[in-house]
């Protein structure tokens, strides 16, 4: 039997919904395993300063986890990089496989900002809608940051809570009720949740079949995206569309 895939998450140190959301996500695929490996940067606030702080502790987390011999990456903060201004992404993820590669490593290596983008694409949804957790101005910076990427964003909400462990506590019927006051016309998919941190895989598939469009979460797109990069099909069931037809 082969060795599971080492899936290495490097994630703010007061997040504990990813570390739950992916291995329930890729545990249902149905030809590889996995392991998965954290490191933390810390941060407690979802702000400006605490997230450049946290960034900057970004090269020992990358390095730890290439000890641990990983074969992909996710680095799991979307506003930590989207605050960084139109493609940040790309350069975030460049100087992490510069840093792997500088520590003896390889690894596919995926930001969970990349993935929303590639998995939006991936479904031809240009034009968007969006729940976040974050404060109006953090949240306003994740908009400008997806137009800049030339998707439309049609709505959009702001649960407007800073404190990072109590995103993690953000319960499904808030974020749904966010979700059923959006103007869903002419919508190409709904993302569900613009944050790692913010539950909601159990509410991809009740909202797609609720709203009738494709719907997608910062976990499904991260999922998606891993697969792509491992060569495996990103095929999962009831995670919603995106990991349904591809």
């Amino acid at each position: 039997m082969p060795a599971p895939t080492r899936i290495g998450l490097v994630v703010p140190s007061s997040n504990t919904t990813v570390e739950t959301e992916m291995p329930q996500l890729l545990g249902r695929h149905s030809e590889a395993e996995f392991s998965f490996h954290s490191s933390r940067m810390r941060m407690h606030t979802v702000s400006p300063e605490q997230l450049r702080a946290m960034n900057s502790q970004r090269e020992r987390c990358i390095l730890e986890l290439g000890d641990a011999g990983v074969d992909a990456m996710l680095y799991a903060c979307l506003v930590a990089v989207m605050a960084g201004g139109p493609d940040e992404h790309r350069r975030t993820e460049a100087a992490v496989i510069e840093q792997l590669s500088a520590g003896g490593a390889s690894a596919a290596v995926v930001s969970s900002a990349g993935a929303l983008i590639e998995a939006l694409w991936a479904l031809d949804a240009r034009r968007i809608a969006l729940v976040t957790p974050y404060v109006r101005p953090l949240a306003e910076q994740v908009v400008g940051y997806l137009e800049a990427e030339r998707f439309t964003v049609a709505d959009w909400r702001a649960l407007e809570v800073a404190d990072n462990a109590e995103v993690g506590r953000i319960p499904g019927a808030r974020v749904m009720t966010a979700a059923r006051e959006l103007d869903l016309t002419g919508v190409d998919a709904l993302v569900l949740s613009a944050c790692v941190q913010m539950p909601s895989l159990s509410l991809v598939q009740r909202a797609e079949d609720e709203f009738g469009i494709p719907v997608i979460t910062a976990a499904t797109a991260g999922a998606y995206t891993l697969l792509r990069k491992l060569g495996l099909a990103p095929r999962l069931p009831d995670a919603g569309s995106l990991l349904h037809t591809n």
